[in-house]
Order: structure tokens, then sequence, then C-alpha cells
């Protein structure tokens, strides 16, 4: 074979571009896994080496944890909004606490909704795996909880689309798109065979299967909007189904942002040039590299609350019970109202802003609004734990 028939066999494994009828050319992917093969090379071996060990020793930091479960929260909230601020939404992790917290919608943002449907949508998608498999059926429920009620609220949230979509530069069109995926009349079978990938038994490595699994779902980009969220979580689902993960603790939107343009450079490679191998590489590098951030998250929140606990030891007296019961809460939500407070501890308003009071003179909580009434106290010594 030659070095030309070689290029173009490696180009058209990833599928090819066909005509359609009104003369544009859509992208028709190949079923997976690719043909010829992942060329696992010495590189590509030590990327997926060392990303395996850095996923373990972050499942293992779980296990760290005082309980878990009360601060999964915070690393789904970060990658709820790392993921959206790919597409282009404003609102930081601060935003969402505080809309969480302002019960009265005094501190009202359009992004907030869409960051707190991520997380809707992720915890729902999450309970369900245990007796829904991952699905084409699943993931259409889970896009429609994650548009409800936002700006995509109009395009179709839980359906396939049933118009061609297309990718590039806000305001272009079919014409000079800079990628076009497959036409409506194929995505139930391309998503159909890349569920059947999903579940296929022959022996993968579960990370280069998340790998290529992400990288299809974005080529088939089988929604109207929506598609670049939803192919995110679909690496979450399977790391936890797959019980990789015990817990979604792995915010790789953070990687992605960071190097965003690399990113679409490299999906685009898959289509235009079949290399799966370059994609592979920089997603092994990013799994690796936020499991290791992550990990240092979880071992620095295990010494926050060590360090706040001896505080609420040496300073609270009798209300030491009381206190406990507020950084327990803290940590699941850690922007809080005075009324809050009170209805966790069962306290009457002086006494539970008093409460409130002691942790702001002690640098636990920090007043935000800068109003007089309805003031939020933000738990700023955790929260600093998963900003940039």
């Amino acid at each position: 074979m030659s070095a030309s028939e070689n290029k173009l066999r490696l180009a058209n494994r990833a599928g090819r571009y066909v005509k359609q009828p009104t003369g544009y050319k859509a992208f028709i992917p190949a079923k997976l896994p690719p043909n010829p093969p992942i060329k696992m090379d010495d590189e590509l071996w030590a990327l997926l080496s060392n990303a395996d060990r850095s996923l373990g020793r972050l499942d293992g930091a779980t296990e760290a944890l005082p309980d878990p479960d009360l601060f999964v929260l915070m690393y789904v909230r970060k990658e709820a909004v790392l993921s959206s601020q790919i597409e282009g939404t404003q609102a930081s992790l601060a935003d969402v606490l505080e809309a969480e917290a302002d019960a009265l919608g005094l501190n009202p943002l359009s992004d907030v909704d869409e960051v707190i449907n991520y997380v809707a949508a992720m915890n729902h998608g999450l309970a369900q795996l245990p007796t829904l498999p991952l699905s084409a059926r699943l993931m259409r429920d889970i896009h429609g909880r994650l548009l409800k009620g936002t700006r995509g609220d109009n395009l179709r949230p839980g359906e396939f689309r049933a118009t061609q979509n297309w990718i590039g530069p806000q305001g272009c069109t079919l014409k000079d798109a800079a990628f076009i995926p497959p036409p409506p009349d194929e995505v139930a079978a391309c998503m159909g065979d890349l569920e059947r990938f999903i579940h296929d038994d022959a022996p993968m490595p579960l990370l280069m299967k998340v790998g290529l699994a992400h990288g299809q779902f974005e080529t088939i980009h089988p929604f109207l909007d929506g598609n670049g969220r939803m192919g995110r979580l679909l690496i979450t689902f399977l790391l936890c189904e797959r019980k990789v993960l015990s817990q979604p603790l792995l915010y790789l939107s953070h990687y992605l942002k960071r190097h965003r343009s690399k990113y679409y450079d490299l999906l685009q490679a898959i289509r235009d040039e079949g290399d799966w191998e370059g994609w592979m590489k920089f997603f092994l590098r990013g799994v690796a590299e936020v499991s290791d951030e992550a990990t240092t998250t979880a071992r620095r929140i295990v010494q926050l609350r060590e360090e706040h606990l001896r505080l609420i030891g040496s300073n609270f007296g009798r209300s030491t019970a009381n206190a406990l019961k507020l950084l327990e809460e803290l940590f699941k939500r850690p922007i809080v109202q005075v009324n809050s407070v009170a209805d966790l501890t069962h306290l009457a308003f002086p006494n539970a802003n008093r409460l409130v009071s002691r942790f702001v003179e002690l640098g636990m909580l920090k007043e935000v609004t800068g109003r007089t009434r309805n003031r939020l106290f933000r738990y700023s010594p955790y929260i600093a734990l998963f900003e940039d």
C-alpha cells in the first residue's frame, strides 16, 4: 500500500463526508472501534497507564473523606460551571452557590439556570445508572433535564434533532460551517451504533473506550443544543457506571476549558484525518492532570475540616454542638442565610445570628451581599479550594 493510499485509509476510518441533496457535505461517522485499530505506541501506553493510576488515586482519596456524599456536590458544581463556561455561559461557581442560597431570588442571573440544570441532570443520570444502563434513551432523558427552562428550551430538549445542525463561528451558515454533523435521518442509527460500542464486551481499556465514545458523540452532535455538555456528562457517567469512580469527582472540563482551542482542533482532526491517536493522547493527559488536581483538593478538604473542628472545639463552649452542625452543613451548602441556620439548628433568630457572627469573627464565614437584611454568608476557605 502506497503512502497516499494509507493516508486516505486512515482519514476514512473515522467516517466520510457525503454530499447531501441540497449541496452541502455532511459527515457520516464510521462505527467504533476505529479500523485500522488505534496504534498503541509507547507514548500512548504510558499516558494510559498514568491516567489509570491517577484515577485510582482519586477514587482512593474518596475513602479519606469523612462523608463523601457531603462533599461530592461541590465537585459536581465545579464540573457544571466549567462545562457550561466552555459553551459561553458567564456564571461562576460563586454565582451558582449564591443563587442556590438566595431563597428570595434577589440575585438572579440567566446563566446560573444552565449550570443548576447541569447539576440536576448529572445527579438524575447517576441515580438512574443502577437500574437503567447508559443508553440513547437515558441520554435523551438527561438532555431534557439539561435544557429545561433555559435558552435551549425551544430546541427539542430530550429529542434527537429532526433538522440539520452545524458547527462554526457565531452567525455562520451551512455554506461556511467548520463542520457539518450527520444529517438528521442518520442520527438515530449513529447513536444506536454508539450505544452498542459502549456496551460491547470486546476487551478494551475503559479509558480508551470513554475517550472514543466522547469523540464519537461530539461528531454525531445528536441534539440541536447542549451537545458539548452532554458529551462531557457522558464521560462522568461511563466512569461511574463501570465503577472506576465511586463518586463523580472528576471535573475534566477544567482541562478542556484550559485547552479549548486544542480540544476542538483535535476533535476535528479525527473527522478530517482519522487522527484518533492525537485525540486519545490529549484526553488521557487531561484525565491524569485533573485527577491529580481533584485528589489534592480531597486532601485539602480533610485538612480544612480538621482545622475547623479544632477551632470550634476551642471557641464555642456550650454552642459547640450547633457550631458542628453548621460546619457540616457548610460543606454541603457553603453559602447560607441566618434564617437557614436558625432552621438547621432550631435556634431563635438572634441566637442563630450570634452563631453566624462568631463564624465570621473566626474567619470561617464572610458576608458577601453588603445588605443589612437577607444577608448571605460564604464559607470562603472551602469555596476557595474549588475556584481557579
